[in-house]
């Protein structure tokens, strides 16, 4: 029982981190930067004085649809971080400009996600099968294999925890340092790359409880 409970605490801290994030980035995105650069025009002087001049920024639909893609080594950022020149878009932007830094570095945990991916892919979508077919039909071995494909789910998103706090502090760094930013800027800077990283504490931490509950669960069964 207390496991359980452990399991919908974080469940529910997963979906307030969620909440906190629209949130933080909603209000940021209504404070203009000081030095009026646009999410694209922020990404875009650091891609290049990073020497990444190759690498493009395309501008998506959504909102927090932002992302790297390492296998086409494009910056994609959402409209509302690419055309806008507010405290959350510059912030947005940048962090998604360190995974750049990080592919081109080769950031050992990025490159440790980028390998784990094909394998984890696998493994997320056919784990919840093994589990649901195991628990309903007894087949406790197929629990234990559905259990050790899910721990790579759980891997993943615990390597990509490093991934993204790096990510975050390479954009303050880079913002403070080449004045993308002022100083009285960063409070704003920090609370958006904060509340976005939270996230994927808390995706982590659900993953983690329910991965030690399923292992409970099983023990159980097994004596």
């Amino acid at each position: 029982m207390g496991m359980y409970l452990l399991v919908i605490i974080a469940f529910i801290f997963s979906l307030w981190a969620q909440f906190r994030v629209k949130g933080t980035f909603s209000k940021w995105s209504k404070v203009p930067n000081l030095n009026g650069l646009t999410g694209y025009e922020a990404a875009r002087r650091m891609l290049d004085a990073n020497g990444l001049h190759d690498v493009p920024i395309e501008p998506v639909r959504g909102t927090l649809s932002d992302h790297y893609d390492p296998i086409h080594r494009v910056v994609r950022l959402s409209e509302p971080v690419y055309y806008e020149s507010s405290i959350a878009a510059v912030s947005v932007a940048c962090h998604e400009v360190g995974h750049a830094i990080q592919h081109k570095v080769s950031y050992p945990m990025l490159t440790l996600r980028h390998r784990m991916f094909p394998v984890v892919n696998f493994a997320s979508g056919i784990a919840p099968f093994m589990l649901m077919a195991g628990f309903i039909f007894g087949y406790f071995n197929l629990v234990g294999l559905g259990i050790i494909f899910f721990s790579a789910a759980v891997a993943f998103q615990l390597v990509t925890l490093p991934v993204e706090f790096n990510a975050s502090n390479r954009a303050r760094q880079v913002m403070v340092e080449q004045g993308y930013i002022r100083n009285e800027e960063e409070r704003g800077v920090a609370k958006v790359l904060n509340a976005a990283a939270l996230t994927y504490v808390a995706a982590a931490l659900v993953s983690l409880l329910e991965l030690l509950r399923l292992i409970t669960v099983f023990l159980g069964n097994r004596d």
